[in-house]
């Protein structure tokens, strides 16, 4: 039977939902090898960002129909999901990480998560199943198991957002783009991608060792 790989998205988009590229790349990685992509979201409002100018429209959209647009249409709720439904989750990055499932980019250390997100996320990590997160969205696996767990992780090396996950109670590690971070004990990885790319390339690398590295620890 294939390992069944939870993806979690937040939007369509990098400004205000997940970051396709690093979304496709890891469905990709996952079919290569050989198990199922689970795509997920929550049932929420997001801010819409005009992508070509960076503005907000002042417009709503919903998580979960916009991460269909990636998924194309094979899609579930989070609500429905739980951790015995898979063996592993991913969390691809895009602001949506950080402004839809939790608000870290406002809040920093302080940030509140998504309820459907924690509530998986806290699921998988008291089962001992692999979390994997990728460019910013090791964050919100800070701010959610944290206090609790203490994990090691790495969104690259920008000095702020270090600290904002130290400040969780989470330790960030410096990566280099194509590298990726794995605590063994908790059995999290994390890579950088955007957070340091300057070619899709790099952030491919990364994310296909992160994937390869997750699907392991199973």
């Amino acid at each position: 039977m294939k390992k069944r790989i939870g993806v979690i998205l937040s939007g369509c988009g990098v400004k205000d939902g997940s970051e396709i590229h690093e979304a496709v790349l890891t469905l990709l990685a996952i079919d290569q090898q050989d198990a199922e992509a689970v795509c997920l979201a929550p049932d929420m409002d997001l801010n819409e960002i005009n992508h070509l100018t960076g503005a907000e429209t002042g417009a709503k959209r919903n998580v979960l129909v916009e991460s269909a647009r990636i998924a194309r249409g094979k899609i579930r709720n989070i609500r429905e999901v739980k951790a015995a439904d898979l063996d592993a989750i991913i969390f691809p990055g895009g602001f949506g990480a950080a402004k839809n499932l939790c608000n870290f980019a406002a809040k920093g250390a302080a940030a509140t998560v998504q309820p459907e997100v924690a509530r998986l996320l806290r699921e998988m990590a008291a089962a001992r199943k692999p979390i994997c997160a990728i460019c910013i969205a090791p964050a919100l696996v800070a701010a959610t198991l944290g206090k609790e767990y203490g994990p090691k992780l790495t969104i690259g090396s920008e000095p702020g957002t270090a600290q904002a996950i130290n400040a969780t109670g989470s330790k960030h590690l410096d990566c280099p783009v194509t590298e990726i971070v794995v605590d063994k004990e908790h059995k999290i990885v994390t890579t950088p991608a955007y957070m340091l790319a300057e070619r899709i390339s790099e952030t491919a690398a990364g994310i296909d060792k992160a994937v390869r590295a997750t699907i392991g620890l199973i």
